[in-house]
């Protein structure tokens, strides 16, 4: 196999929001690189709809104190406090400094920053919902993905697209680069840097009912697991109310910030029995468990497993559930929600204008990853000890700013802000540092991975292995999990784990070898659903998007803390943190 050499000072690791917020930043200072799997426009940033949040107070009164503590809340109190206030009060300079970037967020009669309801975003500490979300119609995360890679370019970032990592560089406890797969030519290719940053997004496939595109494997959270380095609170994973049914398609709750409300089987609002003041609008594992318990006590539409989104103007309008209970057109909500409205006609082949949507829960992000500081730094322990050259940011990393359970807007905020945040500190750390010498052959690991799946004459299938792994993690670690059904898909891993060991291949070829990657992407996928399980086992109580029907209650006492889990010779062991509380005490939540 054909082996490359290159030297950056610092290497990006993906290209959706978090990893060109960074490069951006450590490209003013530092030679930077981005590798991504995919060409850079079509990373997953793309895909959030709704809006990013930011307590401008452009429609309503707003306070970044207000916004701070709204994320504390809606993250059940395992947010860590300090970088609550940092997205809190950082969101309203990233905001400005995107719209001057030229990102073209929906305006204002008088030319302001427009603003619309989101889930869990309320004023006054939780007294009714306010308008914070800036958004672009209902593709906020596309411009917001265009305008970086514009920018990018525009300052002289190297771009490797199509280059899959495979491995970190990590020698004496210091990062030394990274090895990644060029796609189209199957070679290898060998990044000696003096930093690297992770911002390769989550792991939603391995769920079978998801919102994630395919290429969301859950990389570098298990390379960095494969280096003996920790994850946290990894069984943390947001199942969004609002995906098509059976697909998994996000309809974005920006929805429901125009009116748009939950319908059972008997017609009724059912949100109102479970969050009365927030309504549809409450945070996503509230509204989530919800449709989940509407649906086991036989209101599911036609006693089946789905709700509807009813988003119809006739609907909004007798409910008066529209911000301030005005009227709403069909014209309207064409201008506001093209994207939804259109994947609704495409998908399903109903017009959501005139019948109701059927929806249900779709696992859709992961609180949990990599852990780092608030400089995007990677800690190797509960003492918060930094792994010198190595950052994370975005959903592959774990800040705590989500805690156990991500408001809507915040995956978009997180990527600006500590992305912006961990390209000057990687730049700055760059400045300082030399670069350490690459350990013998720093390629024989990937090139052995490969030659073995490439090579394999098992009788083992990726996809039937990929397939088992999602329906036993959408089974038994989904909305609703106890021991019993957790200890049966540890199980299920452990044997899918060795089975994945005879794996074979059709296509022995080098060039855009879909084969060989997917099967790369099975392991791992294996990975990170077993740091998953054995999490969600670990953690006996509910809070958040982590719903233990064994352990109900949330328990401060024990568990006001954060999990880090290992793997070392074939055991995982686990570690705690606790969590950062600066201003508000836990509470029980009310919606």
């Amino acid at each position: 196999m054909k082996v490359h050499r290159h030297q950056f000072d610092a290497v990006v690791v993906g290209a959706g929001g978090a990893g060109l917020m960074a490069a951006l930043y450590a490209s003013k200072q530092v030679k930077t690189a981005v590798l991504s799997k995919l060409y850079p426009t079509r990373s997953h940033t793309g895909t959030a709809q709704g809006g990013i949040a930011a307590p401008l107070g452009n429609m309503e009164e707003d306070r970044p104190e207000w916004y701070a503590y709204d994320t504390v809340k809606g993250g059940d109190w395992l947010v860590d406090q300090d970088a609550a206030e940092i997205l809190a009060y950082e969101s309203i300079e990233a905001i400005i400094e995107l719209e001057h970037m030229g990102l073209p967020f929906d305006r204002t009669p008088d030319g302001k920053i427009a603003q619309r309801r989101f889930g869990g975003h309320t004023r006054n500490f939780g007294e009714a919902p306010v308008m914070r979300a800036c958004h672009s119609a209902d593709r906020t995360g596309h411009m917001i993905l265009q305008t970086l890679y514009q920018q990018c370019i525009k300052h002289n970032v190297h771009f490797f697209d199509e280059f899959f990592v495979t491995d970190l560089i990590l020698e004496d406890g210091v990062v030394r680069g990274v090895v990644a797969i060029e796609i189209a030519t199957g070679d290898i290719h060998v990044f000696h840097s003096k930093a690297v940053l992770f911002a390769t997004g989550g792991a939603g496939r391995i769920y079978k009912v998801t919102s994630n595109a395919h290429s969301l494997t859950g990389d570098g959270m298990a390379i960095v697991w494969r280096r003996g380095l920790p994850l946290e609170d990894m069984e943390f994973f947001q199942f969004h109310p609002t995906g098509i049914y059976k697909l998994g398609i996000l309809l974005s709750e920006a929805a429901r910030g125009e009116g748009a409300v939950l319908i059972n089987d008997k017609g009724e609002r059912f949100m109102e029995r479970y969050a009365p003041t927030l309504k549809d609008l409450a945070s996503r594992d509230v509204i989530s468990r919800a449709i989940y318990m509407e649906i086991r006590e036989g209101r599911g539409i036609g006693g089946k497993d789905y709700v509807y989104l009813d988003m119809r103007p006739e609907t909004i309008n007798r409910l008066k559930s529209a911000p301030g209970g005005r009227e709403v057109t069909p014209e309207y909500l064409e201008q506001k929600l093209p994207d939804i409205i259109e994947f609704v006609r495409v998908y399903l082949g109903i017009d959501p204008m005139r019948e109701p949507v059927p929806i249900q829960p779709t696992a859709h992000y992961a609180m949990g990853g990599i852990p780092t500081d608030v400089d995007g730094r990677v800690i190797r322990d509960e003492r918060n000890t930094p792994v010198p050259g190595l950052y994370a940011a975005g959903e592959v990393a774990c800040v705590s700013v989500h805690g156990a359970n991500r408001l809507g807007t915040n995956s978009l905020v997180d990527l600006v802000v500590f992305g912006r945040r961990a390209g000057r500190h990687m730049a700055e750390y760059c400045q300082q540092a030399d670069f350490a010498p690459l350990p013998p052959e720093p390629e024989a690991f990937t090139v052995e991975m490969v030659e073995r799946i490439r090579n394999g004459t098992g009788e083992e299938r990726v996809p039937l292995i990929r397939n088992e792994l999602q329906e036993t993690m959408q089974t038994y670690v989904s909305v609703f999990r106890e021991a019993s059904g957790l200890e049966t898909a540890i199980e299920k891993i452990r044997e899918l784990q060795e089975r994945y060991r005879h794996i074979r291949i059709d296509d022995k070829g080098e060039r855009f070898n879909t084969d060989l990657l997917e099967a790369i992407e099975l392991g791992f996928l294996l990975d990170v659903a077993e740091a998953t399980a054995f999490s969600a086992l670990n953690r006996t109580e509910s809070r958040g998007a982590h719903y233990r029907e064994d352990y109900p209650k949330r328990d401060d006492e024990n568990w006001l803390k954060h999990t880090l889990i290992w793997r070392q010779d074939g055991r995982v062991t686990f570690a705690y943190k606790p969590v950062v509380i600066t201003k508000w005490p836990p509470k029980e939540r009310k919606y």
